[in-house]
């Protein structure tokens, strides 16, 4: 059997369907170049029926992917599968990964179809997606909870008509490893063409058994890995591609494996996803987290200085990491600038260099000490705002604890200067009130965070809003050391959007 494992990556489709990761198209072709770069097989770009948005930033990568195979999903609905072919045909290896929910719960209440419909509709629209593009991935939705007679009937009926990926995913996370071996098992031995194409897995982690499921789906098999950066995704998240990466790296001995992924820019990769989306892993996650390969133990500390394998599997190198730091300063020159940010995975051209590093110069005479983290939020943050409608000129807050919250804020809405004056509780709520008396518009404010991006008392403050107009969801988010400003700036990024 084949002893290669395809990495899919989905970062950017299901990916980003967590809830406060949206991206646009200029994070998302950042993210998928690192991607390419980390030697991810597949790249899901995204859901072209989803959004006009969504259909431009697949197209838009499609052009620029050279080395992986740009995936675009499709359900299996004619105008669904025109806009993914459109979105996807310039790439260099273009692949509709088009789906139908399988299970009697989806087929009964979501579909409203009979399984012999179901079956006719995946049969014919995969049959349509392989006159279109060379190669299709088909996908049973919740095949979980499907029956393994029903998968092993349309499984066979799709692979005749044109699909050379089947994917058994777990949507809601619902197996377990041993079980979900089985099953696979048994779709396998009750299907007569299975064995002719390569399956894949899609895990979510609803029970904390994404990666576990996965290792067990490749026992039974599979040769197709569905992840994510960090394990992002719907609810709970999906496997994380570093996870998987790593184990078959270190466990060579139990997993015999080869792969693409090239280890040592996993840890680039990650902090990238996480600053385009301001979404941090937690200290203690495996691979990627702050802690993965920190000591605070003295007994731990002895052991790492006597021998690092003492108590560490891995090293820090073989994800990208480095045991000695550039610290960049007011005082720093634009090549050791170009020189970190070449480090931190970020491919820029030259004017996007000289802009990031006025703005890092900026940001280097408010802090005393400038982390990575700090830069990428400069890089990720691109250069914007010069079309935007609704633009910060000025603000002024007078606040204290014997006197009421004021705040003022002038904006520039198409070129004409709008002022608005307000008082409430606290700054920030002063300043969204005065910014709401400069429009005419009817918007809620349904959700506000606001975090640091560093350490020290002088930490890039990370704002969110979102906001709700009308029937559709709006996500802004800004950066600055003036917590107030990127307040002003996340809320104005949502309205803009709007």
């Amino acid at each position: 059997m084949d002893k290669k494992i395809y990495f899919f990556d989905t970062t950017l489709r299901d990916g980003e369907q967590s809830p406060g990761c949206s991206m646009n198209k200029r994070e998302k072709l950042l993210l998928a170049k690192q991607l390419e770069r980390l030697g991810a097989d597949v790249i899901e770009a995204g859901f072209a029926a989803a959004s006009e948005g969504d259909f431009e930033s697949i197209r838009e990568i499609a052009g620029e992917i050279k080395n992986s195979t740009v995936a675009v999903l499709a359900r299996t609905v004619k105008s669904d599968i025109d806009k993914a072919y459109e979105a996807v045909k310039d790439a260099k290896k273009p692949r509709i990964h088009t789906f139908i929910a399988t299970s009697d719960i989806h087929m009964k209440y979501k579909l409203k179809m009979t399984p012999e419909e179901v079956v006719k509709r995946a049969e014919e629209m995969v049959k349509y997606a392989s006159s279109l593009v060379p190669e299709v991935e088909f996908s049973a939705e919740d095949a979980t909870r499907s029956s393994t007679d029903f998968l092993a009937e349309i499984f066979d009926k799709v692979i005749l008509a044109g699909a050379k990926i089947i994917n058994i995913p777990d949507t809601v996370g619902y197996m377990t490893p041993d079980k979900f071996y089985e099953f696979i098992m048994e779709v396998r031995e009750k299907s007569k063409y299975l064995d002719t194409v390569t399956i894949s897995v899609h895990c979510h982690n609803d029970l904390g058994l994404g990666v576990a499921n996965t290792l067990a789906a490749l026992k039974a098999g599979a040769r197709q890995f569905e992840c994510t950066i960090n394990g992002i995704g719907e609810r709970a998240g999906n496997a994380a591609l570093e996870e998987l990466a790593m184990i078959l790296k270190t466990r060579k001995d139990v997993y015999d494996f080869e792969s693409n992924i090239v280890t040592e820019e996993i840890s680039k990769t990650s902090n990238l996803l996480s600053s385009i989306t301001g979404v941090y892993v937690q200290p203690n996650k495996a691979i990627v987290g702050a802690n993965a390969f920190a000591h605070e133990s003295g007994i731990h500390q002895h052991g790492m200085l006597s021998n690092p394998e003492t108590y560490e599997i891995m090293t820090p190198e073989s994800i990208g990491l480095k045991e000695t730091k550039m610290v960049l300063g007011k005082h720093s020159g634009r090549h050791a600038f170009r020189d970190k940010i070449k480090s931190l995975g970020f491919d820029l051209k030259e004017e996007e260099v000289n802009e990031a590093f006025e703005k890092f110069k900026e940001l280097a005479d408010q802090k005393k000490t400038i982390y990575d983290s700090d830069i990428e939020v400069i890089l990720t943050r691109g250069i914007n705002g010069e079309d935007d409608k609704y633009k910060l000129k000025r603000f002024v807050v007078n606040s204290g604890n014997t006197i009421s919250t004021m705040a003022s804020v002038l904006l520039d809405i198409d070129g004409k200067e709008v002022e608005g004056i307000a008082s409430a509780g606290g700054p920030i709520d002063s300043a969204i009130r005065a910014i709401e008396k400069c429009l005419d518009m009817d918007i809620t404010l349904e959700d506000y965070s606001l975090q640091s991006i560093t350490e020290g008392t002088d930490a890039l403050g990370y704002a969110t809003v979102k906001l709700r107009y009308g029937d559709n969801h709006y996500l802004g988010r800004d950066v600055s050391v003036d917590v107030v400003e990127a307040s002003i700036n996340a809320y104005l990024d949502a309205v803009n959007k709007i």
